[in-house]
């Protein structure tokens, strides 16, 4: 399979079942207003999920019957594991988040006041699965391990950093998919990222049209994915300045709001618009 396939197949699951789940996602339980009032359906990131669970199923099956020898790679397994576990996480945080905390330091005050928030059960969860994929997909050192833990599970949260307005999440998705592709080339890691990228590609006219939200369940599992990527492509000097940037990064968003930043800056600005309705479209 080519990067080009594996991004059709991850492509072609999601628009289907985007369009064949509209009744599903039009239960009352994950109606949200989005950031202008609008009323839509929340974690439509959970087909991004599905997508890859259907795309690799069928993959497999397709390797059992004669087109390879049927083994699954480790790293695919990884990125396949990563998708499901924080897109679940994502899940539980759309579903039964009350949003009475914002970012990490506001459940983190709330846990330590005895209060655990669907936010912390997220990013705790993430962090504890992180740990566990980042030892299983490349062991090493203890250090080493926290620092490729650490860098996918910040990797996670920014893509839910990012989640503030119709289409952004896959946008940066995609602008960090493409140096990580090209490092990743057509290995197992490359194959199975470009399997999620595609599905992220296929929800991405029903976010920007503002039908419905990717959610955490979304960008949590597309920033995980990234995350995870990285960590089992790039060297570890590389992956220690990328983490160092992440939570760097993470920090920041704590004071400064990624929005604000992305309005005062025109090309920015300009790419973050791209495909959205327009502000009189609302309603």
């Amino acid at each position: 399979m080519t990067v080009v396939l594996a991004l059709l197949a991850g492509l072609a699951a999601s628009i289907v079942l985007e369009r064949t789940t509209r009744a599903v996602f039009a239960q009352p339980v994950l109606a949200r207003q989005n950031y202008r009032g609008a009323t839509l359906a929340t974690a439509s990131g959970l087909l991004v999920v599905v997508s890859v669970i259907a795309v690799e199923g069928a993959r497999t099956i397709i390797e059992l019957l004669g087109a390879s020898d049927g083994a699954t790679a480790r790293d695919r397994l990884a990125i396949v594991a990563t998708v499901v576990a924080f897109g679940a996480l994502g899940f539980i945080d759309d579903v039964l988040g009350d949003n009475a905390e914002k970012g990490l330091k506001g459940h983190v005050a709330a846990a330590l006041h005895g209060r655990v928030t669907t936010g912390f059960i997220k990013l705790g969860g993430g962090a504890a699965f992180a740990l566990v994929v980042a030892g299983a997909a490349l062991g090493g050192s203890a250090g080493r391990i926290l620092v490729d833990a650490a860098l996918i599970a910040l990797a996670a949260n920014m893509g839910n950093l990012f989640d503030r307005a119709p289409g952004r999440t896959i946008k940066v998705a995609l602008v960090a998919w493409v140096p990580i592709a090209v490092v990743a080339g057509t290995g197992a890691t490359g194959l199975a990222l470009a399997v999620v990228i595609g599905a992220a590609i296929g929800l991405l006219p029903s976010d920007l049209a503002e039908r419905s939200m990717l959610g955490d369940t979304g960008a949590n599992a597309l920033g995980a994915a990234l995350g995870l990527a990285v960590v089992l492509t790039v060297s570890p000097t590389a992956r220690t300045i990328i983490a160092i940037v992440l939570l760097a990064l993470t920090l920041v968003s704590e004071v400064v709001s990624f929005t604000a930043v992305i309005d005062r800056v025109p090309p920015l600005r300009a790419l973050d618009r791209l495909g959205r309705r327009p502000p009189e479209a609302a309603g």
